[in-house]
């Protein structure tokens, strides 16, 4: 099915683009090779956004989806066929079927009962879509114009604030749900690595150098302070160290971590030790400080004879030593008491690995109390206790990370849901005042809606459609130059608005200016000549010059383009009524 998915994608962009002559081939090429009713509805929406309602009635007669017999019935309604339409939308033998598409069939089904004459079920269609959606203006507009809205004090309320924000609460978490589940990309393996990894995990990583570290594929092991790990560094060295089965399959750390302490307690004439293996060390770990540092050492290097023989003497006596090294001890420091100075013999990296091993020892539970440990098993050890408080340290603070973001992330989501109340609280109150506004002017209460009007602030006053309803309310009140006003006001303001020009041509009509008349006539007939607003200027601009037979004319083809503007029917009863 990917090339079904791939035409009806390509058909949503045609049609969010205006291709609507694209949409249609493609979508036609989609219902000839995957013919399901869904595809068909998506033909007839293709249409009917390509001006051809007739096309989307021939392809959804029948069918019985709710989506089709909404998209059937808007056809229905663009041909005029209402009767029809009302069947398709109530259809009488199931006198308990929903209305498809919730607010907007009802909708649309109130509108059919209103240009059919009953105004009591056109208000109460308006009235049940207005209580599925309390956004949907259009409605409310519908009552007005009927005379029986109710108080937009009333109809916008708080408790409307309320419903909209637990609607669109709990749409934004399915939405949220939705992206979860459609996006799990990544293995629970891997997701668990991502989530629970700290220093404590990443001691028992592998410490081959070429090894990627789970979750982390960037991420190389020679990075890490690896430790308790698979032989893997054992052949880079050539001296004798203890076997494996020694050290129960523990290998020692590299050799030289604490180089950089290792060098600064070296003499100036020692010679340059170079660095082994520097590219894969393991970074640099925390020591005592000097105060500590003397202490211990005091500790470490007693003179008497009586202390226990150096388990590093007992674990390499196998191991051939120079016997004419000046070497007393060899640590972490290699430092020589005798003479304060380094001298390095092939015993060392043999002491090394002895030094390192017991300290791995005494790690696994041996007593330290009774060990006299040299300065390379003190700094083992600090290493061991370090990277134990660090771990503990980072397992804490990944628990108050995660309660952190836990916290961050529950207080995004109530500025979120603060930010969105506010946001719903504005909207309403804003349609609060339009909706007062526009409920009295159509009440011909228009001082009152003037002074509503006058509430709004000065970006939504300064609208084509807000000036358009004040100019309104003064030609209602016989104020004709305060009409012009506003009028011209909105029609520079926004000049290819059409809605309200054609009393906007009245009002000059009374003014008698002609040549501004026959100026705006022309305007929107270049605008849009299919429009009755355009046509009823061209007539008024011929009543003006007592031309009455064309202007009426004209008045008639303004019904004609839209038979369901009142004003224009007005205009040729004016035209009847006037004398030659």
């Amino acid at each position: 099915r990917a090339m079904e998915t791939l035409m009806v994608d390509r058909v949503h962009s045609s049609l969010r683009l205006f291709m609507n002559r694209n949409a249609v081939f493609l979508c036609e090429r989609l219902c000839a090779q995957f013919p399901a009713e869904t595809n068909v509805q998506l033909l007839a929406t293709c249409y009917l956004h390509n001006n051809q309602p007739y096309a989307s009635y021939h392809i959804l007669k029948g069918k019985k989806l709710p989506e089709s017999r909404y998209l059937f019935a808007i056809s229905c309604f663009r041909m005029n066929l209402l009767r029809e339409a009302e069947e398709t939308l109530c259809p009488v033998n199931e006198p308990n079927v929903e209305v498809p598409s919730g607010a907007t069939g009802h909708y649309l089904l109130g509108l059919i009962y209103r240009y059919t004459g009953r105004v009591a079920a056109a208000a109460e269609q308006f009235t049940q879509a207005l209580t599925l959606d309390p956004l949907l203006w259009a409605a409310y507009e519908e009552l007005c114009i009927l005379g029986v809205a109710e108080d937009a004090n009333e109809c916008f309320t708080e408790a409307t604030a309320l419903r909209l924000q637990q609607e669109q609460t709990s749409t934004s978490n399915l939405e949220k749900s939705n992206f979860v589940n459609e996006n799990r990309v990544l293995s629970p393996n891997v997701s668990a690595s991502l989530v629970d990894i700290s220093p404590k995990h990443i001691k028992q990583l592998p410490a081959n150098n070429t090894a990627e570290v789970p979750g982390y594929p960037h991420l190389r092991a020679t990075a890490l302070h690896v430790q308790n790990t698979v032989p893997s560094n054992v052949g880079q060295f050539d001296s004798p160290s203890p076997t494996v089965t020694q050290t129960s399959g523990i290998v020692p750390p590299p050799l030289f971590r604490n180089l950089h302490a290792y060098q600064n307690t070296t003499s100036g004439d020692a010679p340059a030790k170079p660095k082994v293996n520097a590219v894969n060390q393991p970074p640099r770990r925390k020591y005592l400080d000097e105060a500590r540092l003397k202490k211990v050492t005091g500790r470490l290097f007693n003179p008497s004879g009586d202390s226990v023989p150096r388990r590093s003497a007992r674990l390499s006596r196998d191991t051939p030593i120079n016997s004419n090294s000046n070497i007393s001890q060899f640590g972490g420091n290699g430092s020589d008491h005798s003479s304060g100075k380094l001298r390095v013999n092939s015993s060392t990296p043999s002491k090394l690995c002895s030094t390192a091993i017991r300290s791995v020892q005494v790690r696994k539970g041996k007593p330290r109390a009774t060990e006299n440990f040299d300065e390379g098993s003190r700094y083992e050890a600090v290493d061991e206790m370090w990277t134990d408080n660090i771990a503990a340290t980072s397992s804490s603070l990944s628990i108050a990370e995660g309660r952190y973001f836990e916290q961050d992330k529950a207080e995004r989501t109530l500025s979120q849901d603060s930010k969105m109340a506010t946001g719903i609280k504005e909207l309403l109150g804003l349609l609060r005042t339009l909706g007062e506004g526009y409920r009295l002017s159509c009440l011909f209460k228009c001082q009152e809606a003037l002074e509503i009007y006058r509430k709004l602030p000065e970006p939504q006053f300064n609208t084509g459609w807000v000036l358009c309803q004040v100019g309104k309310a003064y030609f209602e009140l016989v104020d004709y130059l305060e009409a012009d006003h506003f009028f011209e006001f909105a029609h520079r303001l926004s000049p290819c608005t059409l809605e309200g020009m054609d009393i906007y041509s009245t009002v000059l009509y009374h003014l008698n200016e002609e040549m501004r008349l026959s100026y705006l006539a022309q305007e929107l007939i270049s605008v849009d000549r299919l429009s009755p607003q355009a046509w009823c200027a061209v007539g008024n601009c011929f009543a003006l010059r007592k031309d009455h037979e064309t202007a009426l004319k004209n008045f008639q083809r303004a019904v004609q383009l839209d038979s369901r503007v009142a004003y224009a029917h007005t205009l040729c009863g004016h035209e009847y009524v006037l004398p030659p």
